[in-house]
């Protein structure tokens, strides 16, 4: 066979192992999410009291375990992040870690989407010569009907995918590498597609390549 053309990781988080959050795990984590939701900084707008969080699958990479999170507010946004952590040698979860951010960007605002789709850079994966990929947690839901798995795609080459639970899912995948983009696919049982979003607005300018 001849040398690959994008020499880049693929498939290098765990598939999830564990149900949804539930019981007094899901009181931490929903906890330590919405902490780190106070420190938001939304230019003085007020965000309204939060919802229910919504969790997704968990993936482990890196020897940490990540846990996207979604949280509508009364005024209309939305609050994502992640919950993270290490296990120690008993299995028990050590060093937990909370992101989050906001958006006025709702599925609700923009009726055209097919997927509502959360993203954030976890690391960075260097190749060749130093070039970087930014190692990135995509998080979302389908608004189609139908799907069975979730792909990211970096160009043309799928480099994770997800079977959906619960109708979530979660992926971590390289980004911004070499002039490629990722972008997310859902595919149905007999692997039709059934939709597809780029992570980028038409309108974005990307960033100079090569990370």
């Amino acid at each position: 066979m001849p040398p690959e053309r994008l020499t880049i990781p693929r498939f290098v988080a765990e598939p999830p192992q564990e149900s949804l959050p539930y019981g007094r795990w899901e009181d931490t984590l929903r906890q330590r999410f919405l902490t780190a939701c106070l420190d938001i900084d939304n230019d003085g707008e007020e965000l309204g009291e939060a919802g229910d969080v919504i969790w997704y699958p968990e993936r482990v990479w890196h020897g940490r375990t990540w846990v996207p999170a979604t949280c509508g507010t009364a005024n209309g946004f939305e609050l994502f992040g992640c919950v993270s952590y290490a296990r120690d040698l008993k299995g028990e979860a050590t060093d937990i870690h909370a992101t989050a951010d906001v958006t006025s960007e709702t599925a609700a605002a923009n009726p055209e989407w097919s997927l509502d789709l959360c993203e954030e850079v976890i690391g960075q994966w260097r190749g060749e010569d130093g070039v970087a990929a930014a190692m990135t947690l995509v998080w979302g839901v389908p608004l189609v009907t139908g799907g069975l798995v979730a792909t990211a795609d970096l160009g043309d080459v799928t480099v994770d995918q997800c079977v959906l639970v619960e109708d979530r899912f979660t992926l971590i995948a390289p980004d911004d590498f070499r002039g490629e983009w990722l972008s997310v696919g859902l595919y149905d049982r007999k692997g039709r597609q059934l939709a597809r979003e780029s992570l980028y607005d038409e309108d974005d300018e990307h960033s100079p390549t090569d990370g």
